[in-house]
């Protein structure tokens, strides 16, 4: 099997550095899936450049999703006519775009997907996430028929929870790939 192209979906505001996916853009070669507009996230304009990635991207794709880049993947599975390119996902710290303190600074994007998605995939979540609770992480796993990680107290899982390169989360990542 060819090697899979890993896409990296930021959530709002895009990562910046420290955080594991540029790492992982810096070390692996990953791609960043940019978007228009990092500050005033549009879930059609997001899942439509998220659509023509993956369209131009050749069998196997790895996604490994953070924050909104969560919600992204779930409304985008629910759509897209190229998920049997998908490989799998990582699905870090999704933030819970229902709650109304969230909903009001981020609109369009509740309410969140919830169909299992139609590849291997993974949820990380955190014990002390502040914009989601350990509960509704587990929760979204369950709906979309992840498997749910537990990082412990770790914060939003970004530049500030100190993971550097992320080595355990790389490990996730590929371990979606394995066919036992």
């Amino acid at each position: 099997m060819k090697q899979p192209s890993v896409l990296l979906l930021p959530g709002w505001q895009n990562s910046g550095p420290g955080h594991w996916q540029s790492e992982w853009e810096r070390l692996h070669g990953d791609l960043r899936v940019q978007q228009h507009d990092w500050m005033r996230p549009l879930r059609g304009d997001w899942s439509a450049r998220l659509e023509e990635v993956v369209a131009d991207t050749q069998a196997p794709v790895l996604l490994a999703a953070h924050s909104l880049g969560c919600i992204l993947v779930a409304w985008w599975a629910a759509h897209t006519r190229h998920a049997d390119k998908v490989a799998g996902a990582l699905l870090v710290a999704p933030g819970d775009v229902e709650r109304p303190d969230l909903s009001a600074q981020i609109r369009g994007w509740a309410p969140v997907a919830r169909r299992p998605l139609p590849f291997p995939s993974v949820v990380v979540g955190s014990q002390d996430d502040p914009y989601c609770s350990p509960e509704r992480a587990r929760a979204l796993a369950e709906d979309w028929g992840a498997r749910f990680v537990d990082l412990g107290r770790r914060g939003h899982i970004n530049a500030e929870s100190g993971l550097g390169e992320w080595t355990e989360g790389r490990a996730l990542l590929l371990s979606l790939t394995n066919k036992d």
